[in-house]
């Protein structure tokens, strides 16, 4: 652990990456059993991330279902463990509903900002 005590200083934590917008397609909701086409680019990052031994999480505030082990194994190639939850280790959220707000400012991205209002 580095001398502040935040093991995220020598990559010793994980990335949370949400699955609806981010990792897959999404639209509208179908059901529990439905998961969309795979966005590429995140799949490709995340399975470069595997590859080199990071810890990698797949965030959702869905259900664990079947549907999306089977996606995940389809198109990374393996199961990532299935959460909801963060914790000190976590490094990074990639997440399309995401808004980036300044350590200790209270401050966000002009761009971010304005996306979540013309929704």
């Amino acid at each position: 652990m580095s001398s502040t005590g935040d093991p995220r200083a020598q990559g010793a934590g994980w990335i949370a990456v949400d699955l609806d917008g981010t990792l897959a397609h999404y639209d509208h909701y179908r059901g529990d059993d439905h998961v969309g086409a795979p966005v590429e680019a995140m799949v490709k990052r995340v399975r470069r991330w595997r590859q080199e031994g990071r810890d990698v999480r797949l965030f959702t505030a869905r259900k664990p279902h079947p549907a999306i082990r089977r996606w995940m194994k389809e198109h990374l190639g393996e199961v990532l463990p299935i959460t909801n939850v963060k914790d000190h280790h976590m490094q990074a959220i990639y997440d399309d509903r995401a808004v980036q707000v300044r350590r200790n400012t209270g401050e966000t991205h002009p761009d971010h900002e304005q996306q979540v209002w013309e929704k």
